[in-house]
């Protein structure tokens, strides 16, 4: 790399927003399951009104929360994803779960989109926030900004998704490229089972595992019962 384009790629990242005290707090280290999810306030748009959106306000209100990341507006597959979450609510909303979506669009952007109709591209009524990181810092805070100005993504947000619990704490981190849209499906299974994990003390929940299936016992000698039944011959 020559030292010209050193000087403009090290200009580039130090474009990049650190963490603020002003929207996401203090910050510090990774974030990976079991750790604390970093909290913010922005501007969002719900219920298609400008309001501004606190993320500890759902721990503090006891409820789970579903933080999901998509790249922009007005695209292909987000629209997809974002009109699934919203369509899914109730039953999230029936295991004590919210969910709001966060891009680096702005809040003025998310509600020419909401009053886009589905057909033409757009998300139409949504029953869930859009939150607007147009200071890009929520997206670098989760480690979802894409911060190589030589991608075609630079200045986006990947498909970053995080179920956090009531105590604040991440469960769990799903980061895909843009190419492919999530499974509401399988992120409302994944709550179901850290909610009843939580509520069964040493019982862990095995892969595909629905409500209603057998548990496994978190231990050497009780785990023989789980296996010795699922790989019966």
């Amino acid at each position: 790399m020559t030292a010209v384009a050193l000087a403009l790629l090290q200009s580039a990242y130090a474009k990049i927003p650190t963490v603020g005290a002003t929207q996401c707090g203090e910050f510090k280290g990774r974030v990976i399951p079991r750790t604390q999810a970093p909290d913010f306030t922005a501007n969002a748009v719900v219920n298609g009104q400008f309001e501004k959106f606190t993320l500890s306000d759902y721990s503090k209100a006891g409820k789970w929360m579903v933080l999901f990341f998509y790249p922009f507006d007005f695209t292909f597959v987000c629209p997809t994803e974002i009109v699934s979450f919203s369509d899914s609510i109730g039953e999230f909303r029936e295991i004590n779960a919210e969910i709001a979506g966060v891009s680096t669009d702005s809040h003025h952007t998310h509600l020419a989109w909401i009053q886009t109709a589905r057909a033409a591209g757009g998300v139409g009524k949504l029953d869930i926030p859009l939150v607007a990181d147009i200071s890009k810092e929520i997206s670098h805070a989760y480690g979802v900004l894409v911060e190589n100005p030589e991608d075609d993504m630079y200045g986006a947000a990947l498909r970053g998704l995080f179920i956090i619990d009531p105590k604040g704490t991440v469960r769990s981190m799903l980061i895909n490229d843009d190419h492919a849209g999530r499974s509401t499906a399988e992120v409302l299974r994944l709550v179901k089972a850290f909610q009843w994990a939580d509520a069964h003390d040493g019982e862990v929940c095995p892969a595909n595992w629905q409500p209603g299936d057998d548990t496994i016992t978190a231990s050497p000698d009780g785990k023989v019962g789980f296996f010795e039944k699922a790989f019966k011959k």
